[in-house]
């Protein structure tokens, strides 16, 4: 019985995530004058990640330029994610089988788009986390460190390093089928066993999610601990010194930055933690990775739902601004009341 409503959850699950934030559309238009494609899908699942582009980028959120750059970047890389690996890839893929997408050379350039999209998104989430232990916890370098300048170019040097690691993908797959001299699907070549691959393979697994995985951890960790150290020390100088209010509002300011640090990250942690404990259990138990179609395997539904979560992790960031941000959830309010008198304004 599991095996019989899996694949339809699998195929309804994909178009929820990329039909999330549909209200949002003219909000959009009216806060950047943007025109947005009217492809449906497409469109919708762009929404709630550009909203946040949107309202992070006019800067009035009042977060520092240097966690608003992160922001944007990890929001414009989570809106690739969406457009690559849910929708031109599981949707089309179920929906439309026989598509362009599902020639060959679309379907190796698609592979390499999400490796690269998911590979910056990853990585960005592990510079912010970074970004803000120094800021805490390295009060010499936050200074020199914490600074929109920095911020640039570790984000455009990791975009640059995803793209250049993805590239390799691109040439594990060979056509599936020739139908009238044109290449359809997208099979691993056999030379993909060796030795070579393999290693290539292990060391692009610990480089996305192993290692960030483990960075984050350590990261929170440290910064944890940091906060409770911090934290006793303020409150026995409070004890001495009552009604320092330059130290309440500098502490508020960092329970702000931690909140949203803890949020971010904590739901990254949450979000890929089947997708770590599979590929784990996978490589110990040197079990292959499922690759039939056969929704009633266990390492199909086990393997499947550490995507369907790690997918998911893409479309929470915007979420968690609205739950943690005041002028964040501030700015949403003032773009829907103009929407509203715009709105109004043409109906007259």
């Amino acid at each position: 019985m599991h095996g019989r409503i899996s694949g339809p959850v699998y195929a309804i699950y994909y178009p929820l995530l990329a039909a999330i934030g549909v209200p949002a559309a003219h909000v959009i238009r009216c806060l950047s004058g943007v025109h947005l494609p009217e492809i449906p899908v497409i469109r919708r699942s762009s929404e709630i990640n550009l909203v946040a582009i949107v309202i992070l980028s006019r800067g009035k959120c009042g977060l520092s330029r240097c966690i608003s750059r992160y922001l944007v970047s990890m929001a414009v890389t989570d809106l690739l994610v969406v457009i690559t690996a849910v929708i031109f890839n599981r949707i089309i893929g179920i929906y439309f089988p026989f598509s362009f997408m599902s020639l060959t050379p679309a379907c190796t350039l698609s592979t390499v788009a999400i490796y690269a999209a998911t590979e910056s998104s990853v990585w960005l989430t592990v510079a912010f986390t970074f970004d803000r232990f120094v800021a805490i916890c390295c009060p010499k370098l936050n200074s020199i460190y914490c600074t929109e300048r920095t911020a640039a170019i570790v984000i455009g040097t990791i975009c640059v390093l995803s793209c250049l690691k993805s590239v390799p993908w691109y040439f594990i797959y060979e056509p599936q089928y020739i139908v009238d001299n044109k290449p359809w699907f997208c099979s691993v070549k056999p030379s993909y066993n060796t030795i070579g691959w393999t290693v290539y393979d292990w060391f692009a697994r610990i480089l996305n999610p192993g290692l960030p995985f483990v960075l984050i951890l350590l990261l929170n960790a440290l910064t944890v601990r940091h906060i409770l150290v911090a934290s006793r020390a303020r409150a026995r100088l409070m004890s001495q010194n009552q009604g320092d209010k330059q130290s309440d509002a500098e502490m508020e300011s960092r329970r702000k930055s931690i909140i949203l640090l803890f949020a971010i990250s904590g739901s990254f942690i949450l979000l890929w933690m089947t997708y770590v404990v599979d590929f784990l259990y996978v490589q110990f138990s040197k079990e292959p990775y499922f690759s039939g179609s056969n929704f009633n395997d266990p390492r199909f539904i086990r393997q499947e739902s550490g995507n369907m979560l790690q997918l998911l992790s893409s479309c929470t960031n915007t979420c968690i601004y609205v739950v943690t941000q005041r002028k964040f959830r501030e700015e949403i309010k003032n773009a829907v009341l103009f929407l509203c008198h715009a709105f109004a304004s043409l109906k007259r």
